[in-house]
Formats: C-alpha cells, structure tokens, sequence
C-alpha cells in the first residue's frame, strides 16, 4: 500500500488520481454509466430496415423503330439491339459512320455491356447498320443496258 500523503489540492481528474494511487479520489464503477445498452439500443434502431414501397415508373411509349430491310441484319438488330435500349439510340449516331464505327460498336455492345450477341450475328448486325444508318448506301438497282438496234 501506498502510504505518502494525497498532494495538496483536487486531483485534476480521476483517473490522474487513480494513477496516482488515490483511489478514494476515483470514482467506482457503480456510480460510473454504463454505455453498453445505449450501443445497443442505437444499433438495433440503425439496423432495423425500412419498410419498402413499390415505386410506380411509367416510361414513355417507344414510338420509333428500326428501318425494315431485307438485309439478315434487320430481324437480328430488332430482337437483340432492342434487349439493351430503344431503337432511337441508333438514330443518334453519327449518320456518316463508316463501316469501322460499327464494326467497333457492336462487339463493344456484346462484350462490355454483356449484350446477347451471338458472334455469329455480329457481322449481319453490323452490316445491317453500316448500310441504313451509315455511309454504305444500299445499292442502286442495276438498270438495264439500252437495247443496241440490229445491224
């Protein structure tokens, strides 16, 4: 046991005077609170989840669709572009994009947007694009030569 005398004066704090070897100075542990049911208790209150409401969302009618064409692409574009977004999107490209623009833009759609693409749809799709929204024009119709008059 300690036997020095308490220094003159309040112990600054109690946990000074608990180290100073005064513990009449220090509280006990009875008249200290407890925090731990406060813990709790706000745990429980930040973990315990809301109620969820369904959200109503009504989205727009989609009122424009893919060129119709001839071309195996079409029906391959309609059905798998249209898994992904509206078919306005592709209105939105460059009207000048050549055949490399989309030969780059559907696999980017298949492989880093996970797009249902088929590899084998693919080169159909891109020349389905390339030739109604890009700079590859559908070719003209071959127009008859004139006849030559018999000689």
């Amino acid at each position: 046991m300690n036997t020095t005398p308490p220094p003159p004066g309040p112990a600054r704090s109690w946990r000074g005077a608990q180290r100073r070897g005064h513990p009449a100075e220090s509280p006990s542990r009875a008249s200290r609170p407890c925090l731990l049911p406060i813990f709790v208790a706000l745990a429980l209150v930040a973990l315990t989840p809301l109620p969820a409401r369904a959200l109503a969302i009504t989205l727009p009618i989609e009122n424009v669709g893919l060129a119709d064409s001839p071309l195996p692409g079409a029906a391959l574009a309609t059905a798998l572009c249209h898994t992904c977004h509206a078919a306005e999107y592709v209105l939105y490209q460059p009207p000048t994009s050549p055949r490399t623009y989309w030969q780059a833009t559907v696999p980017k759609m298949q492989k880093t947007f996970a797009a249902p693409i088929p590899d084998d749809a693919v080169t159909p799709i891109v020349d389905y694009l390339v030739t109604l929204y890009g700079v590859e024009n559908p070719p003209a119709p071959p127009t008859p030569a004139p006849a030559q008059p018999a000689k």
